[in-house]
């Protein structure tokens, strides 16, 4: 195998930085290997990923000293237009990758670049639209598709031109967890069969894990600090002390005590040969159930333009207090419900009761007052230049005073990791940051529910961690969270109970370890079971005895053995 990819002590330096974003880079990609890329946010991994594309320097402008090679030929030295015979890149926000006004529009994007001829042009749409199951989908607008299908859309629009390298940008941040599935073992097939060579920057390590990968790299303050085989990483600390969450079941393995060096096949559950465990047998987990209604939703009905209604029959009550998460595919109609909620969306029938009082009616400010929004993508949501002016907007528009804002803005810029950057454009930040930026700018309102589409997304652990932290307290302080999220470990862990929809409707509504274990209802809503419970069926254990076991080690809560 020859190496396609090789940084020889390479640093590199944005125009606008005082310091070097990656130092004494040493690293080489062969020829047809598959390669994760991970680390915390700022950790330089985007920028190796825009230096590999040709982003960087040809759109982001910097200073760089050792060697960077690109099929032996110097990297910088390479047009755009060159680079992009080499490489092709499909991005985290699908909607800023799209061009054409219809799917086959933007998949013969590339070829109608390079001229190719209408004839040959077609014969490669049609045979890349049915390969990625899209066939059916040429005349719809990107846009229009659900979140899986936009992922197809981009990717089918890369390979089309036959690049020899693929750059996947956080391709799971907002698949379900079957599409999650379904997307990497597209990306297994691929590879195998048109011998790319791929690199995937993504931060749900264990589902990229789970669908095998020949190296990982680990990056850290522009540094790489980690090269090498999933199995040789696992056992060791570096994740963790990186803020990079491992796989769910070693989490729980290590928990109990078990010496990780010992055991063969980390990265595949199936395949470890595990010893035998016992648990203490603890009370069965159970939130405090809040009785207080806050919302109550009847018969709701909503349809866009009069067509074929995106939801019908919804009916639920939220309590005051309580953590309700909504999960189920994409386009089973979450985000719909949430902008139902929000009065974005007016829905054709039903009714919304706020404490009692019948809110059906509301303006969209009147709504916010109630119910603070915020949404999946960040860029539909920023107005401001400077981070710390997003955040604090809406105070200013409720003329708080400017003392209040700054302690407000500062104290809820350092809960989200942010504070660092309070005087940064927001133009800088990576998506993930930004994501944080309009978390921060509705929690610092401060409002008595918080409506999330998918708030942890892009997110590294460490964020995460603080994010849901900072959630939890605000529900411990008598604020109701409802979340939308694919994250079925944050379900299981932060919420009380879980709304299942498919299809517009509500399929199911339970506890989340209740759902969990109704496969038929999973399958109907694209949804997967966490590992922990293939780890509690390879052990012998009761489920629910692991999963409690799990959730009350991490509350850091000591229940007494009965």
């Amino acid at each position: 195998m020859t190496d396609l990819i090789v940084f020889d002590d390479f640093s590199f330096q944005y125009e606008t930085q005082a310091e070097p974003t990656l130092k004494n880079i040493n690293l080489s990609i062969q020829e047809g290997e598959k390669i994760l890329l991970v680390g915390p946010s700022g950790s330089g991994k985007s920028t190796l990923g825009q230096l590999i594309n040709g982003l960087i320097p040809n759109h982001h402008k910097g200073k760089m000293t050792g060697r960077f090679l690109m099929a032996g030929q110097p990297s910088f030295e390479q047009s755009i237009y060159d680079k992009s015979k080499l490489v092709s890149t499909v991005l985290q926000d699908t909607d800023g990758q799209f061009i054409g006004l219809s799917v086959a529009e933007d998949i013969a994007f590339a070829l109608e670049n390079d001229q190719v001829p209408e004839k040959e042009m077609k014969e490669k749409v049609e045979v890349w639209s049915k390969r990625l199951g899209l066939e059916n989908l040429l005349q719809h607008r990107p846009q229009d598709l659900s979140g899986g299908q936009k992922q197809r859309v981009s990717l089918a629009g890369v390979l089309i031109d036959e690049s020899p390298i693929l750059v996947f940008d956080e391709p799971l941040a907002n698949l379900d967890p079957k599409s999650s599935q379904d997307m990497l073992a597209l990306i297994d097939s691929i590879h195998k069969s048109e011998k790319v060579t791929t690199l995937i920057i993504e931060h749900r390590l264990e589902e990229v894990l789970a669908a095998s990968v020949d190296r990982v790299i680990l990056m850290t303050e522009g540094e790489v600090i980690f090269d090498g085989q999933p199995d040789d990483l696992l056992p060791t600390t570096l994740l963790k002390d990186q803020g990079i969450r491992e796989p769910l079941y070693l989490s729980f393995l290590r928990e109990q005590g078990l010496d990780l060096t010992s055991l063969s096949s980390l990265s595949q559950l199936e395949g470890m040969d595990l010893p035998k465990l016992s648990l203490p047998t603890i009370d069965s987990y159970q939130s405090s159930k809040p009785s207080e209604d806050v919302l109550v939703v009847k018969d709701l009905e909503v349809s866009y333009g009069g067509g074929q209604p995106i939801l019908s029959d919804i009916s639920f009550t939220v309590k005051k207090g309580e953590r309700l998460a909504l999960i189920g595919q994409n386009g089973a109609g979450k985000s719909t419900l949430a902008k139902a909620l929000c009065q974005f969306v007016e829905s054709s029938q039903g009714q919304i009761f706020y404490q009692g009082q019948d809110i059906s009616a509301d303006t969209i400010k009147e709504r916010a007052e109630r119910i603070g929004y915020v949404l999946q993508n960040p860029n539909q949501m920023i107005s401001q230049t400077m981070i710390f002016d997003e955040v604090a907007l809406g105070l200013r528009l409720r003329q708080v005073n400017e003392i209040d804002v700054k302690e407000r803005v500062e104290k809820t810029l350092k809960i989200c990791g942010l504070y660092p950057y309070r005087h940064w454009p927001i133009a800088a930040l990576s998506f993930g940051q930004k994501k944080r930026v309009t978390i921060a700018s509705i929690l610092v309102l401060n409002p008595e529910i918080i409506l999330l589409d998918e708030p942890t997304a892009g997110q590294d652990f460490q964020h995460y961690s603080e994010i849901m932290a900072f959630l939890d307290q605000l529900n411990q302080a008598g604020h109701t969270i409802i979340m939308i999220t694919h994250d079925m470990q944050l379900m299981l862990e932060h919420s009380d109970r879980a709304l299942v929809l498919a299809k517009g409707q509500i399929l199911a509504d339970d506890q989340p370890i209740q759902i969990l274990k109704q496969k038929d209802v999973l399958t109907q809503a694209n949804l997967c079971q966490p590992s922990l419970f293939a780890l509690a069926d390879k052990l012998g254990l009761d489920v629910e005895q692991v999963v409690h076991h799990y959730i009350l080690r991490n509350k850091g809560e000591h229940h007494a053995d009965k």
